[in-house]
């Protein structure tokens, strides 16, 4: 008796189909190959060991979004220009000495070009889950830092989202929270002994989902936007506060002080803790914010606008104020605890577009900057509230790289 297997593999818009047939009474001893989970492989990035990666999605997909690092040597070869096996010209690309990992959207073209590999004699193992199980990986270390708190950094490597918690004596705040993340900041509130009593966003988000409505859903937090952000069309089903310039906001023993740091949109707002800055898409460690998510025929009147806070609100706080960012890209450098902060001080003095006269800084932000974050009119909406995508639709919407700076290396001395 046969028995039919049926395989799919969705590449692009087209779908392969085809089926296996195998006897029933013969047992599969073939062993499964190797596979590596996400955290696994950003391990090994992370300590530093030479990492080749075979990334078979779609030439479009890999240039838009693809795993990077100083000590990853990457490759794209789509999948399915590896139906028929490995072509030569990819031999001569592929190291026989080093572990080979192949990667896919999903995991499961991957695994079937791995198998190809192993069979041609290459040490291979593919990344479970694909790039969607990379774009899952969500990481949370402490700051030292000198405030009367403890204040946390999460990262997500996918995108280089970054979110803050802030606990002290029992409350905490949410700053920039993601939606996809929610559980993780639940259970880490739980670990820390804190209630949640504010989850607040910078400003109305173009590239990921807000997770500030879920945490309200499932804490006692309140939700809290920029006043001139909600002014956007803020259309939310749950109540929620609004705070604007000059307003503070108590969490057990620290002041959050509001300032309103317009340019990368309208309602752009940084929250200061001490000396902590947590300065949303205003200001990044290697760029500035680009102009023109909120209203693209604005940008230039807006870039103007930016200018004027980096100068007046920004740079003239003193020079040991913390800089800690909603984002990070491929040119920041972190700190040697993996984290991403600098002192107002040493970005001053790395960053020419901050030492730039207004003419020249606008006419620089304004011609070069990079494609607009995927599908960020839909996450816009969804985060004024008025579109209401399930988790998953929402989590589809937001993979690929955040895209909120100016160019970035462009912009450092």
């Amino acid at each position: 008796m046969l028995l039919g297997l049926l395989c799919k593999v969705l590449l692009g818009t087209h779908e392969y189909v085809w089926v296996t047939m195998t006897d029933e009474s013969t047992p599969n001893t073939e062993k499964p190959v190797e596979s590596i989970t996400p955290d696994e492989l950003k391990k090994r990035i992370d300590s530093g060991e030479d990492v080749f990666l075979l990334d078979a999605r779609a030439e479009s997909e890999f240039e838009e979004w693809h795993i990077d690092g100083e000590n990853v040597e990457i490759v794209n070869y789509p999948y399915f220009e590896l139906l028929d096996g490995i072509p030569e010209e990819l031999h001569t690309e592929l190291p026989n000495d080093q572990k080979i990992t192949a990667l896919c959207a999903k995991g499961g073209s991957s695994e079937m070009v791995a198998e190809n590999l192993e069979d041609e004699g290459y040490d291979v193992n593919h990344l479970d889950r694909g790039m969607k199980g990379w774009a899952r990986l969500y990481e949370y270390a402490e700051l030292d830092v000198d405030v009367d708190a403890t204040i946390a950094q999460y990262q997500r490597p996918s995108s280089g989202c970054l979110a803050y918690l802030v606990v002290s004596d029992g409350e905490a705040a949410l700053i920039d929270p993601l939606r996809a993340f929610t559980s993780e900041y639940v259970q880490d509130l739980r670990t820390l002994g804190a209630d949640l009593t504010y989850a607040l966003d910078t400003h109305i988000h173009a590239d990921h989902i807000s997770g500030i409505r879920m945490l309200v859903e499932q804490t006692d937090a309140t939700a809290v936007l920029p006043k001139l952000a909600a002014d956007r069309g803020v259309e939310y089903d749950l109540p929620y506060s609004t705070v604007e310039n000059g307003d503070t906001l108590t969490v057990g023993d620290v002041e959050i002080e509001v300032i309103h740091t317009p340019g990368h949109t309208t309602g752009m707002t940084a929250y200061k803790v001490g000396n902590m800055l947590f300065t949303g898409d205003g200001l990044f460690t290697e760029s500035v914010a680009r102009p023109d998510l909120e209203d693209p025929e604005a940008a230039k009147n807006a870039a103007q606008t930016l200018y004027e806070t980096l100068q007046e609100r920004i740079l003239a706080l003193p020079d040991d104020t913390i800089i800690a960012p909603a984002h990070f890209s491929d040119s920041a450098t972190p700190n040697d605890d993996g984290t991403y902060t600098a002192t107002l001080g040493e970005l001053k003095a790395s960053m020419a577009a901050l030492s730039m006269e207004k003419d020249a800084f606008v006419e620089f932000i304004v011609s070069d900057m990079p494609p607009r974050p995927a599908n960020y009119e839909e996450i816009i909406a969804t985060n004024l509230g008025q579109q209401s995508p399930d988790d998953e639709k929402a989590f589809e919407l937001e993979l690929g790289p955040n895209n909120c700076a100016a160019s970035g290396e462009a912009l450092t001395n």
